[in-house]
């Protein structure tokens, strides 16, 4: 599949601005800190570029408000319902911490039960397609939401006061899960046996290998340039090499200090280094996550 910049933009930096927002929502951060409010802004502004990036991939960006209407059997309706939905608790929240130094509990839970349902949406917009198998698994929705949680708590804890340590803790265990679930995603998705081949497609797999003999048509489509992209598979080697270590080694090490050294200096540039190197992981894997993804129709072509 065709690894679009904005879908990658989308999914990583909503993520993260969700995974923010659940530990927001759950009262971690006191409110009249400084550093509070400014994460209540960050997380704000995480959720907004990720969905202003979402448009750039519409063909029409002007009928957007219209994929709100089919919630009922579309995923990326139902993604879009809940992601407004959670903006409006996750803004008064905002609005209470920096006008008023306080936390409403009722609208912090409501902010992280939004922030869970909307990632699982996005996550089920690629875990229902039946015709990319690498995708259709339940791993890929535990994926996203650990892979937002794991970066949630992480960014938290540069942000923390007395809770430090706790949110340390949890994002340490946060990113090990999500290392886990990918490690084994990605183990399915490399030995996976397709369904669908052109011996099954043709009838004739009964006489042997079936291969083309001839492509259906001279120039390029839709489907070949959004369905057939095609990463060599050293260069998609060298890229989870650096999505493993960026992603789990380098902020394990980082929280490991920043918990060993307490909440100084060191700690908080240990941190910020982890972070930067796991958002550089979630882009490079997102971007693995569509470009070795195989779509069944690529069978005809």
């Amino acid at each position: 599949m065709y690894p679009a910049t904005s879908i990658i933009v989308f999914t990583t930096l909503s993520g993260l601005g969700y995974g923010l927002a659940v530990v927001l929502g759950l009262d971690f951060l006191d409110p009249s800190l400084l550093s509070t409010k400014l994460a209540y802004l960050i997380s704000l502004a995480l959720i907004s570029i990720g969905l202003a990036a979402s448009l750039l991939h519409l063909g029409n960006s002007q009928r957007a408000w219209r994929a709100l209407s089919q919630w009922r059997s579309s995923w990326l309706s139902r993604e879009g319902v809940m992601a407004i939905a959670t903006f409006v608790p996750l803004t008064l929240n905002a609005a209470l911490a920096i006008l008023a130094n306080r936390h409403d509990t009722i609208l912090g839970l409501i902010s992280v039960l939004g922030s869970l349902l909307t990632v699982y949406c996005t996550s089920m917009i690629y875990a229902s397609l039946k015709t990319v198998e690498s995708w259709h698994t339940k791993l890929t929705p535990l994926c996203f939401l650990l892979f937002s949680l794991a970066g949630g708590f992480l960014l938290a804890s540069i942000f923390a006061g007395g809770n430090g340590l706790v949110l340390e803790l949890l994002a340490l265990l946060f990113v090990l899960l999500a290392l886990i679930a990918k490690m084994v995603w990605r183990n399915r998705a490399v030995t996976l046996v397709p369904i669908s081949a052109p011996e099954s497609a043709t009838g004739l797999g009964f006489i042997g290998k079936v291969r083309l003999f001839e492509r259906p048509h001279s120039l390029d489509n839709y489907l070949t340039r959004e369905m057939g992209f095609r990463v060599a598979r050293k260069h998609a080697a060298k890229l989870w090499v650096i999505a493993f270590v960026c992603g789990a080694v380098l902020p394990i090490l980082a929280l490991l200090l920043a918990m060993t050294t307490g909440a100084g200096l060191t700690a908080q540039i240990a941190l910020v280094i982890g972070l930067i190197a796991y958002m550089l992981a979630l882009f490079v894997e997102r971007w693995l996550f569509f470009a070795e993804a195989k779509h069944a129709v690529m069978n005809y072509y």
